[in-house]
């Protein structure tokens, strides 16, 4: 038999990992709720035209695709096989697959947002938490599977939903206490610098080349756009609009100079100067940084885009989203306005870990644990377990009679800071003795005082 393991990408996550994790959501989803957002679950796996087309050729190539069922059948042989002729032409087929593993969450809610559009309330602010999937190269801070915490707002136009939004990343990374920089960019400036290189036509080729400057560097990036046509003078102009610096504001200034009165453009700047102005009020402007770098590969952005980084953490982007004004149009329901944010989770855990950021008694889910020292101990043990239960106090029992070492051990092992020992004598007196395993201080109480102990 061959030694178990595990699909490329994936991991298993033990109890102290769990806990962890499970801090970092509850974080996210309370922040979430504060801020008025209501949940929502989809699929794991949605039918491949919803996914198909909507993030870019890139994205596309890193859809997991699920194989129908019955392709064994000999009568589907002819079918099959003709579909595996389509693949081999790097064409999909229905004959092989109709269904994929969703690759994120934004496009499985649109598509929801257009099923259900008659009987939702708007703006409709979600909020989902669930695992998705990438086929992409496994390396660290990037897994094939992993969770997304997405937060967005349908049916409104208003930047005070970026304004918000904003707010909620920098709410949820205050409360983990892990320090960020919120970059911000607008589709609107990255499609002016299409226009000034050539035309609409070009966004696409565009973004997809400087969302890679970070991987590949200036020269790479160079050669791509060499590739897709732009002309040297076009490419000394994207140069440029790559190598500002300074502050937002002074940022802001040589954008406008480079470019001049193109309308798109200045609307984007406009839109970003907005945000700005809310947070600089509350002094959360001081996180926000204007990164004209950002492109966010995806197709359907339309305004205001973000991504996340974790300051002094050698990690990608730890959240992203924006403005996509559109992007229900793609199942019939135009017109209809939306922005979002996402948290990613699993690189957050990694972030967190590596600056041991998480409390210390994160990994306390027991609080007593009551010894074993016999059949009359236990069932005396037992039922004073039991009341504590009914206060929320979370409890076990040593299942087997055994020496005070093992059950000691026991519980230093998984954390537990308390132990209670009802022995013979203690039954007779119905007592008991507290111990906290971290001071090693005992108190002798009776059961009924026991009840009220302050754990």
């Amino acid at each position: 038999m061959s030694k178990p393991s595990l699909p490329q990408g994936t991991r298993d996550f033990n109890a102290a990992t769990v806990q962890k994790r499970q801090y970092i959501l509850k974080t996210i989803q309370s922040v979430f709720e504060t801020y008025g957002f209501q949940p929502l679950e989809t699929p794991a796996m949605e039918n491949l035209e919803t996914l198909m087309g909507k993030y870019g050729e890139e994205g596309d190539k890193l859809i997991f695709k699920i194989l129908n069922n019955g392709l064994d059948n000999p009568q589907k042989k002819e079918q099959t096989l003709q579909g595996v002729e389509k693949l081999f032409l790097g064409k999909s087929s229905t004959a092989l697959t109709e269904r994929a593993l969703r690759y994120d969450l934004t496009i499985p809610f649109a598509r929801y947002v257009a099923m259900h559009h008659g009987s939702l309330n708007y703006p409709f602010k979600r909020y989902q938490i669930q695992p998705v999937w990438r086929a992409d190269r496994p390396q660290k801070g990037r897994y094939r599977e992993f969770y997304q915490c997405d937060a967005d707002i349908v049916g409104s136009e208003s930047l005070l939903n970026e304004v918000d939004l904003v707010a909620v990343y920098l709410n949820a990374f205050q409360q983990l206490k892990l320090p960020v920089e919120i970059k911000i960019n607008n589709r609107k400036i990255l499609l002016a610098l299409a226009q000034i290189c050539g035309g609409d036509e070009k966004l696409i080729d565009l973004t997809v080349a400087i969302d890679k400057l970070d991987k590949i560097g200036w020269d790479k990036v160079k050669e791509e756009l060499t590739e897709k046509k732009f002309s040297e003078a076009q490419q000394k102009i994207i140069e440029t609009y790559l190598s500002f610096k300074g502050s937002n504001t002074e940022k802001l200034k040589q954008l406008t100079q480079l470019l001049g009165k193109n309308e798109i453009g200045l609307k984007g700047i406009e839109e970003i100067n907005y945000v700005l102005d809310y947070h600089q009020t509350t002094g959360g402007d001081k996180h926000i940084v204007t990164d004209f770098t950002l492109a966010r590969g995806l197709n359907y952005y339309t305004g205001i885009i973000f991504e996340v980084k974790a300051l002094e953490a050698q990690m990608g982007s730890i959240g992203g989203g924006g403005r996509y004004n559109d992007l229900t149009s793609l199942f019939g329901l135009p017109h209809m306005a939306g922005v979002g944010i996402s948290f990613g989770v699993d690189r957050i855990y990694d972030v967190m870990e590596e600056k041991k950021l998480f409390p210390s008694t994160i990994d306390q889910t027991t609080q007593v644990l009551f010894f074993n020292l016999g059949e009359q101990e236990a069932k005396a043990a037992y039922r004073s377990m039991m009341l504590l239960r009914d206060k929320k106090i979370a409890c076990e029992i040593y299942p087997e009679k055994s020496k005070f070492d093992k059950q000691f051990k026991y519980a230093e092992k998984k954390n537990i800071p308390y132990v209670i020992i009802i022995g013979t004598e203690e039954v007779a007196k119905n007592e008991c003795t507290v111990k906290n395993i971290i001071t090693g201080h005992q108190t002798k109480l009776s059961l009924k005082e026991l009840i009220n102990f302050n754990f």
